[in-house]
């Protein structure tokens, strides 16, 4: 949407002038310019009408599908497969809190948090998440070659600090051994997070991180080839820190802005 920017406003101001402001390079957007559109896209009507929302276009949802379907544009589809892993044990003292509510009425009252996988080369990036269910933003995340409790506490850890207050905030996961370890509750514990962990094959009872992790590998990963570690660390932390996470925030910055409106009208009126 940057390049869509700058050719929109490239007869009023000069490539180069834009390009500096937004942090692009002409070339890139030559580039851009020059290239013919692919028949699949990264994403699907409701998120193109999501993204040409913030940009200011105001065509309805049905619409935009229409002319993305008369162009033979589509996005790329959820994969669906099985998956099985043996579920360990809960411990007694902890229980499901979110009981498969994921909403959330403020920021930092609910977190979920689990780890997928991203082939790099021959073998294996572990990237853990945490997501606050209040606006979908990743709020902590790490990777790592291995898959262990440190790459979980690193995660959590930077959700934690990320906070303004201390306050209690419950924290999602499955009964994955990293969850389990006698390390963690005890993590949790000093940092004021309730741990919370779904039931005995109940899949869906973490579906939100679930639901991050399938946008996360429609929209970049199942379209790129990483050959090396640094590669897939890099375009994983563009997505999470430079899309996904922006985007989230611009949501929120229109509804504050609705909001705001809302509330002047109303006093007005009244």
């Amino acid at each position: 949407m940057t390049y869509e920017a700058i050719r929109r406003h490239r007869d009023k101001y000069p490539i180069r002038l834009i390009g500096r402001c937004l942090k692009v390079s002409p070339i890139g957007f030559h580039g851009w310019v020059s290239r013919s559109p692919s028949a699949r896209g990264v994403m699907g009507a409701p998120r193109m009408h999501e993204v040409l929302g913030y940009e200011g276009e105001t065509a309805s949802l049905n619409r935009i599908a229409r002319l993305m379907a008369g162009a033979d544009l589509s996005g790329v589809p959820q994969k669906r497969r099985w998956r099985h892993k043996r579920s360990d044990v809960r411990p007694s003292f902890v229980r499901n809190h979110l009981a498969r509510d994921f909403t959330a009425n403020e920021p930092n009252a609910k977190w979920v948090v689990d780890i997928t996988y991203i082939r790099k080369g021959e073998g294996w990036l572990h990237l853990c998440a945490v997501l606050d269910l209040y606006s979908g933003k990743v709020v902590g995340w790490s990777m790592a070659p291995v898959q262990d409790r440190h790459l979980v506490l690193k995660a959590v850890m930077m959700a934690s600090w990320q906070r303004s207050d201390r306050s209690s905030v419950i924290l999602h996961s499955d009964r994955g051994t990293q969850f389990t370890s006698t390390e963690y509750p005890q993590f949790l514990k000093d940092h004021h997070i309730i741990s919370s962990m779904s039931d005995v094959g109940h899949c869906g009872d973490n579906a939100a991180a679930e639901g991050f992790f399938g946008k996360l590998k429609r929209e970049r990963v199942h379209r790129r080839r990483y050959l090396i570690l640094a590669e897939a660390r890099s375009d994983v932390f563009d997505y999470i820190e430079r899309f996904h996470n922006p985007l989230i925030q611009r949501r929120l910055d229109a509804k504050d802005q609705v909001f705001r409106i809302l509330t002047q009208t109303s006093v007005e009126t009244g």
